[in-house]
């Protein structure tokens, strides 16, 4: 998806060099006036109104959510926190030599990439935090951090691994404690524990590194190892074998592994209920479990895309479409965690009425664009799973202002286009793609698709002059799945004003049916002529129900069944693979895609050919297992030729919407028959 233009990314290199002294060139001598005090005062955005107050039923989820030791801290996945406190328990591990060369890994993230970055392996994570597991590689260490809830206490054991170590002494397992986003609290090393005290009173912090006190032992005994580099109270350790930590009473090294074997079988039989699609659950379970966060800022519980792309943006960061496939794929076991996905989201909708392609802490969001319209099957899909009225309730008016402004801002000559409006207020100075052609291609999602190398930005319109097969098709079946909600909630004005859209649109998207071509095409609105390249968003019809049966079957079987275009061992390509971008393999160009194939794949469950439809779920889903069963990583996007994702380094190894190459294969397994396109 993101927001990776050429020039901001230029723009970003250029800044970067400049701090560092190596590339300022003229800019620095005859701009330094300009450039002495930023644009703005404050680093929030203005006239940002506040988020809508959430419903009595939505701040009871949050509360419910936001309870209890998890890896909330977006910086580290070996940070255990305790909301609503913000107590943290931090892991970090000291590389120790005899020599010159001693380092700390203080946090730890998976999927870094710079050169002697840490290795995380990530194991099961419980929805609640009950019981997680990761393995760590780095300087020559490997070791094991397991975490385990005991009621409300929670307890950790890290285990050192079979190494090939660099240094002759061994590393120290240094474990400090503190409050995290400014809360209350104190914390305070004694002999033999850690005491701290927050909002909710007393919570003891025992490791089984450190013994109970004797008046035999000196003060040099106690205090471990004198120079951690941290600044709390901490434990600290040589690092040669299991260390365990326990809050609320002491616990043994055998109680405190007793107490993690027992929430390991209690997530293993969890994840066996599912039967045949337990291996599915397991991963998704597992991958949004590392990427779910706690963003103190709004009080609130999300499942940004991944940790790494939150922590460049400042904490935390909601991408439009990733947050609503989030919520689809937290639905697999976490009700709550689905909704509250959808709901933020939506809770970050722009005064102009239409949610953000980008929103980030400080209230900037991206206000000139937004993103493929996919919250209402989403929203609907989950109603139809929960059966919750309360949550349609919430969930309506800012869908029903989205829909709206599509049609009011992104219409032209009958069709639906992409865009990026000029002057917004806000205006966010640092994105330098608002109201340019790269700015309007941004809306789609999809960066570089070469479909839009060729399209003509009208600066008057704000608009691409291009109807797009894909953007009409997922406006219609909004309208569709949102003319629904307003039935369960009784509107039938709204109903009717959703379904004369999408008749509307329907009827235009029909003209864009080539028969010669056996496929809905894209027009240039420019020239007036069809554009023939084709990508995965012109069989979206299918998910609009716009092709008649016949047309269907002729996609199909003409395209998507065709090696030359888009079937093969790995499916579906971005571009197809006849085209002259396809051989790019960068990222969407030609690069397979997991929303793409979810999309394509709920087409494909509104017409009668079961077959099809297997092969193309058992087929994302044998992408997703390469990565997973190899590496335990999940690709924002795969290489369409090899099926790896690690072949670039455009591709965030724990970026959650890969799993949706395994979720289709779930709803083959779980919910095979035809169903309507307003949901899974």
């Amino acid at each position: 998806m993101r927001i990776t233009s050429l020039p901001q990314f230029t723009a970003v290199i250029a800044v970067s060099l400049c701090v560092a002294g190596l590339a300022c060139g003229a800019q620095s001598q005859a701009g330094n006036a300009a450039l002495s005090f930023p644009a703005k005062a404050s680093r929030r955005a203005e006239a940002q109104p506040a988020p809508p107050l959430r419903s009595a039923d939505y701040r009871a989820l949050q509360q419910r959510l936001a309870q209890g030791w998890n890896t909330w801290d977006t910086h580290s996945v070996t940070t255990q926190v305790l909301l609503p406190e913000g107590l943290a328990i931090h892991i970090g591990l000291q590389h120790n030599t005899t020599l010159t060369g001693d380092t700390f890994l203080r946090d730890a993230l998976i999927g870094r990439l710079q050169a002697g970055a840490e290795q995380v392996q990530p194991g099961p994570h419980a929805w609640d935090g009950g019981y997680t597991d990761l393995r760590i590689s780095w300087e020559g260490h490997r070791w094991r951090i397991q975490s385990a809830h005991d009621d409300n206490d929670l307890v950790l054991l890290a285990t050192p691994l079979p190494s090939t170590p660099i240094s002759a002494v061994p590393p120290t397992l240094i474990v400090s404690v503190d409050f995290l986003w400014n809360r209350p609290g104190t914390t305070v090393r004694r002999a033999d524990f850690i005491e701290t005290h927050g909002a909710s009173g007393a919570v003891p912090i025992y490791c089984t590194c450190a013994s109970p006190a004797t008046q035999t032992q000196s003060p040099a005994q106690n205090r471990n190892y004198a120079d951690a580099p941290v600044s709390a109270p901490y434990f600290s350790v040589d690092f040669t074998a299991g260390a365990g930590i326990a809050t609320g009473r002491r616990r043994t090294l055998a109680e405190i592994q007793a107490i993690i074997d027992r929430q390991r079988h209690s997530y293993e039989n969890s994840i066996a209920s599912a039967g045949r699609s337990a291996s599915i659950r397991d991963a998704i379970e597992t991958i949004l479990g590392w990427d779910t966060i706690y963003d103190p800022d709004q009080d609130r519980v999300i499942s940004p895309v991944s940790r790494l792309w939150s922590v460049n943006w400042g904490g935390w960061v909601l991408f439009d479409w990733d947050t609503f496939f989030a919520a689809t794929l937290a639905s697999i076991g976490d009700r709550d965690l689905a909704y509250a996905n959808a709901l933020e989201i939506l809770r970050e909708e722009t005064p102009e009425g239409f949610v953000p392609n980008y929103a980030r802490p400080g209230g900037w969001k991206s206000f000139d664009r937004s993103e493929p319209p996919v919250g209402a099957i989403t929203v609907l899909g989950l109603y139809r799973q929960f059966h919750d009225r309360w949550f349609l309730e919430d969930a309506f008016a800012p869908l029903l202002r989205w829909n709206r402004w599509w049609n009011e801002h992104r219409q032209t000559q009958g069709y639906l286009a992409w865009g990026s409006d000029g002057d917004t207020h806000p205006a966010n100075l640092d994105d330098h793609s608002r109201g340019t052609r790269q700015g309007a291609i941004l809306e789609s999602g999809l960066d570089n698709s070469p479909m839009y190398d060729d399209t003509v930005y009208n600066p008057q319109s704000h608009l691409l002059e291009f109807a797009d097969v894909g953007l009409m098709s997922l406006y219609i079946a909004d309208c569709d799945a949102l003319a629904e909600i307003a039935d369960v909630l009784a509107k039938p004005d709204a109903a009717k004003e959703l379904r004369a859209r999408s008749a509307r649109y329907r009827a235009s998207l029909a003209t864009l049916w080539s028969e010669p071509d056996a496929a809905f095409l894209n027009k240039d609105l420019h020239t007036g002529q069809f554009s023939r390249r084709l990508s995965p968003t012109n069989f979206y019809p299918l998910l609009a129900r716009a092709a008649t049966p016949a047309q269907a079957q002729a996609m199909i079987q003409k395209h998507l069944l065709n090696p030359r275009e888009f079937w093969g061992q790995w499916v579906i390509p971005s571009i197809a693979r006849d085209d002259p971008a396809f051989a790019d393999q960068n990222y969407w160009r030609g690069r397979i895609w997991g929303p793409m194939n979810y999309l394509v794949y709920l087409g494909l469950r509104n017409y009668d050919d079961p077959d099809v439809r297997r092969q193309f779920a058992e087929k994302s889903y044998a992408l997703f297992l390469k990565e997973w069963t190899q590496n335990d990583h999940v690709h924002e996007n795969y290489n369409a030729i090899t099926g790896s994702g690690d072949d670039v380094r455009s591709s965030d190894r724990f970026y959650h919407w890969g799993a949706l190459l395994g979720y289709v294969e779930y709803l083959e397994q779980t919910a095979p028959g035809p169903t309507s396109p307003s949901g899974p």
